[in-house]
């Protein structure tokens, strides 16, 4: 039985379907929200051979015409060199203005894909079917979409909502153990801000009910985003906490080097801590989000070699900063989050450093 769980964005709402062994009605559940036509089906080199010839046939039992599109697995994949050529490969399909794009993978694919969507013809549809826990629990949903600069982690993009995303949740199945465990930073994020009782269950002795956790984090996002779907208001900023630092350690380090889940884990370490010091959470609420961290093995240390100035810079360049003014999102206490105008440089560099 799959969970239907709806976006209520003001404008073309649509739903996040979750649940079991339902890769293989893709075409079934798009048919429903999108008119059969050319569609790419866009995916990595990883996900390709176990995930692509299933959902291939099941568009195109629906009607669709397929071109599927195959890159480099990882955050490489996410410039601008990329999206050109995915584009021409579009466009030498027969591809137009009313055709679709489909993005079968993790957090990158989705990125891509959904970027590419934004700007094909100006714009076209797009479907998401996330196969990581990064990609189910957060970042196929949202409709923020883009590729990364020179100079920064997705500097480059638009929103660009899906028509719909199809979560399976036994494509995890196939997810390697380092893979699977970066997802957490990202559910572990929604815990701190929004789900205090959810923190408590990560650290049970017994393991939550994968199918159902996922739906949990997706219905904490859905909500947010409905509330302020081009982060205008300051609630989806929510959403950033352990971002900045995180995303800077992302971009310092190389990218390959962490997945975006462990730098995450990092910057979620360091908010708690900022979080101490400018917002009063308690020791035993920081120490409880690290613990949870080290559960799922992320990592809560910083090596020597990330430098503490190579990774302000980074940090002055992040899109979450105003006018050369630091927006950081702290908790007060577990489920509750703001945004906070008072955190300091040297508040981000005593956190950093207490990352060593």
């Amino acid at each position: 039985m799959a969970a239907r769980i709806p976006v209520l964005i003001s404008r073309n709402p649509y739903e996040v379907i979750v649940g079991h062994d339902i890769l293989r009605r893709a075409g079934e559940f798009i048919s429903q929200v999108l008119p059969a036509s050319r569609c790419a089906l866009i995916t990595d080199s990883n996900i390709a051979p176990l995930y692509a010839e299933t959902v291939e046939t099941s568009l195109e039992a629906a009607g669709f015409e397929v071109t599927t599109i195959i890159v480099p697995p990882g955050e490489p994949s996410k410039a601008l060199g990329f999206i050109e050529d995915v584009c021409d490969q579009m466009i030498e399909a027969g591809l137009d203005r009313r055709s679709a794009v489909i993005a079968l993978g993790g957090g990158v694919i989705g990125d891509l894909a959904g970027f590419v969507a934004s700007i094909f013809y100006r714009g076209i549809p797009h479907v998401q079917i996330p196969t990581t826990v990064v990609a189910q629990v957060d970042s196929s949903l949202g409709g923020k979409t883009g590729v990364n600069s020179r100079k920064g982690k997705n500097l480059l993009g638009a929103f660009h909502q899906p028509s719909l995303v199809i979560t399976d949740v036994n494509t995890l199945d196939t997810l390697p153990k380092r893979e699977f465990n970066e997802g957490f930073g990202e559910i572990i994020k929604h815990a701190a801000i929004r789900d205090a009782a959810m923190l408590e269950d990560l650290l049970a002795e017994t393991s939550p009910d994968l199918g159902e956790l996922i739906s949990r984090n997706v219905k904490i996002k859905a909500r947010i985003v409905a509330e302020d779907e081009f982060e205008r208001h300051g609630l989806r900023a929510l959403l950033n906490f352990g971002h900045t630092i995180g995303h800077a350690i992302e971009n310092a380090a190389g990218y390959g080097r962490y997945l975006h889940g462990e730098a995450i884990s990092l910057g979620l370490v360091a908010a708690a801590r900022i979080s101490v010091k400018k917002a009063d959470l308690s020791e035993e609420s920081a120490e409880k989000i690290i613990t949870a961290l080290k559960a799922y093995n992320l990592p809560t240390s910083l090596p020597a070699d990330i430098t503490t100035d190579t990774l302000l810079a980074a940090l002055s360049r992040d899109k979450k900063f105003e006018s050369g003014a630091i927006r950081f999102v702290v908790v007060p206490e577990l489920g509750e989050a703001f945004v906070s105008k008072d955190v300091t440089e040297e508040d981000l560099r005593e956190a950093i450093e207490s990352l060593r």
